[in-house]
């Protein structure tokens, strides 16, 4: 008697013949797991269908494997490195393009692929809210460039989704790069001759970089490093749009930014000024020091506050966004909860007894030692042995965890980021330890309003920070997990990630872990690259905000009581902190975050017993 096949099943196991045959690799090993989709020649792995799949969702999952096949299908990685170009944007959009050919071919070839392919997009564009942009400083250039050559060489219009993005960006593109557009639909089939106009594509837009880049900032010319040019890429950036990994038919893709008014922020420490006279709120948490800062060098502020808010995670998103957002987290955590649980048990266990009683041995009164009488019967002239209880000094501690939100997180990094968030503040909750999960970006790409005001005003001179700030808050110290859990499925949403500046970041954490009442602060740093904002770098020296973020690390490791530990994802983080560890895939972040805060509470312990002594 034969089993009837459950309809997810089914719907796996034809997917998954329906990918090898139109990457024509028949070994190929396909696998489901919740969240990003990634293919090598070797195996793939396609998202987990979710619940019975209505005709929408079914097309959507062939839309993502097909977008995989064709890759594998009609991609050459040896003629794509030979080609790579050098600089963070100018990678994204190269890697988009490619994406780009290797479906267009596909959806020229087979209708059914071209269907699936539309749906896909379309969710995506939705997703983005590339039907709401107003104006260009509200999309990035990437998904702009990628749906403009997208239509070119595949003939089928723009979804209806897009429409405003095509609208504010298809004339200026035409314009600059039209010609390279014609001689990209002549020749998809020839990856190395499609490549080199795409480089010149890049070019065009002024995204390649030079020789000069590579200069030490100070190295350079005083008149490059104050550009107007918000999209020119300078040092230091994240390596956005190198990643190898394929999220849902396009690689290296970054998120746009999002519509609709901000949200105002509560935090009066934080805001509260117009910046022409005394930026607010970051500005005063930079005195400390800023004011033992070198007088040959820029000190750092931002050009206005007026824009930057300080906002909640359940405040930029409905609650039933929001409970998709922690359903499609959960899913997700299935697979990483078994190894990073057991790490957080094991450091409950530590933890909890540290807190509970221990004993003081070899002493001449007390209770009497059983495990030591074996020493009277072979030495009758050792004395009996005693021991006391005691209790253990354990400091009121308070943890913060704060997590770079920036685009370059996008994927399995941010997802693992949310998870050992997750366990670890259910963990120390049981440990009675607070625990506070901050996240930090900016609210556009590219520069915000803040940028719009600095143009208004006549662009001065190394103007300073050009973007507005977005610190979320994911769980305050005194919420407890139950409650803000829901919260942490935020860093899954579309469009969230944007640029990150850390230092201002750090200052902010410090300044909510200072008004703490708890003995012992630490503050746990996860990031995953150097502190990036397109717009404040072009209009200022090249090392403006590294140089301040290593100032503010500086003086918190010298001059404050709070502890800080980093955790650096593919990026030496080392070279900023003094405690820090560097991993080089995210699956290790929960091993390595247990690890560090169990040193921390190691060295607690010894210091407790150093004062006792």
């Amino acid at each position: 008697m034969f089993r009837k096949e459950e309809p997810n099943e089914l719907v796996k196991r034809v997917t998954a013949a329906a990918l090898k045959a139109l990457a024509a690799e028949k070994d190929l090993s396909v696998s489901y797991s919740p969240g990003q989709a990634s293919a090598t020649r070797e195996s793939a792995v396609l998202p987990s269908p979710v619940g019975a799949l209505d005709s929408d969702g079914l097309a959507k999952l062939r839309g993502v494997s097909d977008s995989l096949a064709l890759r594998l299908r009609y991609h050459d990685a040896e003629i794509h490195r030979d080609h790579m170009p050098k600089g963070p944007e100018a990678r994204a959009v190269y890697e988009a393009i490619e994406q780009v050919r290797c479906e267009s071919l596909g959806a020229r070839r087979f209708a059914g692929v071209a269907d699936n392919l539309g749906v896909l997009l379309d969710e995506r564009c939705k997703a983005r809210g590339f039907g709401s942009v107003a104006e260009q400083n509200e999309a990035n250039l990437v998904d702009a460039v990628s749906m403009v050559v997208r239509e070119k060489i595949s003939g089928i219009p723009a979804p209806q989704s897009a429409g405003k993005l095509m609208d504010i960006w298809r004339a200026d593109l035409e314009k600059r790069i039209g010609g390279q557009l014609a001689e990209l639909t002549s020749c998809p089939t020839n990856q190395a001759q499609f490549s080199d106009v795409v480089t010149d594509i890049i070019r065009e837009l002024d995204l390649m970089e030079d020789d000069a880049s590579e200069l030490e900032p100070e190295d350079q010319d005083s008149d490059e490093n104050s550009k107007d040019n918000p999209d020119d890429p300078n040092e230091g950036m994240d390596s956005e749009g190198g990643e190898d990994s394929m999220d849902v038919g396009q690689t290296g893709e970054m998120e746009m930014a999002e519509d609709g008014d901000p949200s105002e922020s509560e935090d009066e420490q934080f805001m509260g000024g117009d910046g022409e006279e005394e930026p607010a709120g970051p500005s005063r948490w930079n005195e400390p020091w800023e004011r033992n800062a070198p007088s040959t060098e820029a000190r750092y502020l931002p050009f206005t506050a007026e824009f930057d808010e300080i906002i909640g995670a359940e405040d930029l998103c409905d609650p039933e966004e929001l409970d998709r957002l922690r359903h499609q987290l959960d899913q997700q955590l299935s697979n990483l909860q078994g190894v990073v649980s057991r790490l957080a048990n094991r450091l409950q266990r530590r933890l909890m007894a540290k807190q509970s009683r221990s004993w003081e041995f070899d002493l001449e009164e007390g209770l009497l030692d059983a495990g030591r009488l074996s020493r009277v019967v072979t030495n009758p002239t050792q004395p009996l042995s005693y021991k006391i209880e005691r209790d253990t000094d354990f400091r009121d501690t308070v943890v913060t965890l704060l997590i770079d939100n920036s685009g370059s997180m996008r994927g399995r990094p941010i997802a693992v980021a949310a998870m050992c968030g997750d366990i670890l503040a259910r963990t120390l909750e049981r440990c009675g330890v607070k625990v506070e999960i901050l996240g930090f970006t900016t609210r556009s790409w590219k520069g915000g309003q803040a940028r719009e005001k600095w143009v208004a005003d006549g662009k001065q001179k190394n103007p300073g920070r050009l973007n507005d700030l977005r610190h979320i808050i994911y769980k305050a110290a005194d919420q407890p997990w139950r409650r803000s859990r829901k919260n942490l499925g935020l860093m899954l949403r579309e469009g969230l990630l944007k640029e990150n500046i850390d230092g201002e970041a750090l200052m902010w954490a410090h300044h909510r872990l200072l008004s703490r009442p708890e003995q012992r602060r630490i503050l746990m740093v996860i990031s995953d690259g150097a502190p990036v904002d397109d717009a404040t770098l072009s209009a200022n020296p090249g090392n403006y905000l590294e140089r301040h973020l290593r100032d503010v690390i500086e003086w918190i490791e010298n001059r404050s009581d709070v502890e800080i530990t980093a955790i650096g994802i593919g990026h030496d983080v080392t070279r900023y902190y003094r405690r820090a560890v560097t991993i080089v895939d995210a699956e290790e972040l929960g091993g390595t975050m247990m690890n560090q805060l169990a040193e921390l509470f190691d060295e607690d312990q010894v210091e407790c017993m150093t004062r006792r002594a």
